[in-house]
């Protein structure tokens, strides 16, 4: 898999006899199929729990929910110590370019029924935090990734 602009992480990876490959998400407690944006998924969530202590027990991945009657799902989330959405994170291969269109997806996509404090977006290369400000309308860009305890 690619190199990525992250600490790199030992992950458990198998491959079955037809030929695929599959890594094991600690979240989900179950192996996936690795594919470029999983791998980023992964590599992403041990960043954030080893280097930013984001607590285990508050992440998920693939978080079902719906809006107006359409099933979506989010990529990761991140629950504040009391069960509530504090994050949503957004990941892409590290070939595709993060632009506008991924900022909208994340933000009138999950973040109208999710409500998160915060909106992370990484391709593996590059990665982006915002936090929204609801009583002003806006989105303030974060110089980095905070640690959890700064949420």
């Amino acid at each position: 898999m690619a190199k990525l602009n992250l600490p790199e992480y030992q992950f458990n990876i198998k491959h079955d006899p037809s030929g695929a490959t599959a890594i094991y998400d600690q979240l989900r407690h179950k192996f996936v199929r690795l594919t470029p944006e999983e791998w980023v998924r992964q590599n992403f969530v041990e960043y954030l729990i080893q280097a930013k202590h984001y607590p285990r027990g508050l992440m998920a991945n693939e978080v079902s929910l719906v809006q107006n009657g359409i099933k979506r799902r989010c990529d990761s989330l991140v629950a504040d110590n009391c069960g509530r959405p504090l994050v949503i994170v957004e990941y892409k291969a590290p070939n595709i370019k993060i632009d506008q269109a991924v900022f909208d997806q994340i933000i009138l996509h999950y973040n109208q029924v999710i409500m998160a404090r915060y909106l992370m977006i990484s391709n593996g290369m590059v990665h982006y935090c915002c936090r929204n400000d609801y009583a002003n309308k806006r989105i303030v860009f974060l110089p980095e990734i905070p640690e959890y305890g700064n949420l």
